[in-house]
């Protein structure tokens, strides 16, 4: 850094060697104020290109703070009504946890094998004193007014997952404490050993993987589908428009930052539960009931009540998400859950029932991931009628578990019953084994009957054929 007086005008954390606790404490500081960088410049950018912004410069630097605490889905007080605001914007949100995950693990993994531990208490503290600055400059009175208590409440605890997390993977891994899947091990080894999916953890969670970003990818093609039909319709919301280009880059950006929300509502379409647009409207492939709704691009996306078409065949697009999964589970289930570059190794595989367990599992996982993500993508963005947005999370997440179990678990038998029979001619653990030595006992019996039919009719070979033959 440039010096002015012998020393550096400002100390980057790698320089701060000698000193742990204050370097991770400025790593969770400069996390933290990165994030306020990522959102805070869009706005005040916007706020200056406006020609007659209605607020001043701390108006914007307000929206900001407000954006910046949503992220973390710590809720916000909109208008001297104090409506209650808090749809989490989850890209601003990944990008946050995202960070502070990175940057801890860093920490973790500069600091492993020294004393005074990973750091990450360090860097969750600076992360968490920048968190209490945003939430005392949102604290007055204004457009958006934070909710003290359960916004910094909310505020530590999803910085203390991200560092955790991040603190986890930087460690060594005797270091690194159990994780997903050390949980999911013992939960496995606990089931009666004719339903145990043997070695079965890594392989459940990458099938519970790829059906969620299968699920994830309809979610995608169903918006674009809303898109395409809504631009070949003409359909949209031409008054946000009529602003000009600052009212255009805004609703933008605003448009991209929810876009995550939004192919969350397209797979909990997708799924057959659909979402809510405000108390006592659904929207769904097979009935939809709509009131009045804010104009914005996003919402213009909304089915009519009636229209069918292209929409009911989304249903049918869950089943895709699930033929991954049951593919590489039944892959696991014929090798015995061990990763193999060769061929499948007969007799090693698991019984259909841990076959099953393994889906169920992996199911399990699925169903609850998109509960939790369908209950982090809705939220209220007033009182009243538009209190409640968003899908049901329990109804999304056992559409989503009976989806992937429906699919997955005969495409995951049929997948080991055939890799089975080609490996060994059989369809059961063992199978392989058995046909290859009732193989060798055959041939074992045809030799020897040859033997005995040779010594009888003294053919040549056998020891009275040889004796016959030279008399």
């Amino acid at each position: 850094m440039t010096q002015l007086t012998g020393r550096p005008m400002l100390e980057t954390p790698g320089e701060l060697g000698s000193r742990p606790v204050l370097s991770a404490l400025l790593t969770g500081v400069r996390t933290a104020l990165l994030g306020l960088c990522a959102v805070g410049v869009p706005v005040l950018g916007l706020w200056v290109v406006t020609p007659y912004a209605d607020d001043g410069a701390a108006g914007a630097v307000r929206l900001a703070a407000a954006l910046w605490l949503l992220a973390h889905g710590a809720p916000v007080l909109r208008g001297a009504a104090e409506a209650p605001l808090t749809v989490t914007p989850l890209l601003l949100g990944l990008l946050a946890v995202g960070q502070l995950s990175r940057a801890a693990g860093r920490v973790a993994a500069r600091r492993a094998g020294r004393p005074g531990g990973s750091g990450a208490a360090a860097v969750w503290a600076g992360y968490c004193a920048v968190g209490c600055a945003v939430v005392a400059q949102c604290a007055g009175a204004g457009e958006f007014r934070a909710r003290v208590l359960p916004d910094l409440v909310v505020v530590a605890l999803v910085a203390g997952a991200a560092v955790a997390a991040g603190a986890r993977r930087g460690a060594p891994a005797p270091m690194a404490p159990p994780g997903v899947g050390g949980v999911l091990a013992r939960a496995l080894a606990g089931l009666p050993e004719a339903l145990r999916p043997a070695g079965g953890e890594v392989a459940v969670r990458t099938a519970a993987l790829a059906a969620g970003a299968g699920l994830l990818a309809v979610g995608g093609l169903v918006v674009a589908g809303a898109a395409v039909s809504a631009a070949a319709s003409g359909s949209g919301s031409p008054g946000l428009f009529a602003g000009g280009p600052a009212a255009v880059a805004g609703v933008l950006l605003l448009s991209l930052v929810l876009l995550p929300n939004t192919v969350l509502w397209g797979a909990a379409y997708a799924l057959g539960p659909g979402f809510a647009v405000g108390a006592g409207t659904l929207v769904s492939p097979v009935r939809t009931v709509l009131g009045p709704v804010p104009e914005f691009p996003l919402f213009a996306l909304f089915p009519e009540p009636g229209a069918g078409g292209w929409r009911l065949v989304v249903c049918v697009l869950p089943a895709l998400a699930g033929v991954a999964p049951g593919l590489l589970l039944g892959r696991a289930a014929a090798v015995g859950g061990v990763r193999s570059a060769g061929a499948v190794r007969p007799g090693g595989g698991w019984t259909p029932g841990a076959t099953l367990a393994a889906v169920l599992a992996a199911a399990l996982l699925v169903g609850g991931a998109a509960a939790a993500l369908g209950w982090l993508s809705g939220g209220a963005l007033a009182g009243g009628r538009m209190a409640g947005l968003g899908p049901v999370p329990w109804w999304t997440g056992l559409a989503a578990a009976g989806w992937v179990t429906a699919v997955a678990a005969p495409a995951a038998l049929l997948t080991r019953f055939r890799l089975l029979r080609a490996a060994g001619g059989g369809t059961t653990p063992g199978s392989g084994a058995l046909a290859v030595t009732a193989r060798r006992g055959a041939l074992l019996l045809r030799a020897r009957a040859h033997a005995v039919v040779a010594r009888l009719s003294g053919t040549p070979g056998g020891p009275r054929g040889g004796a016959g033959a030279a008399g």
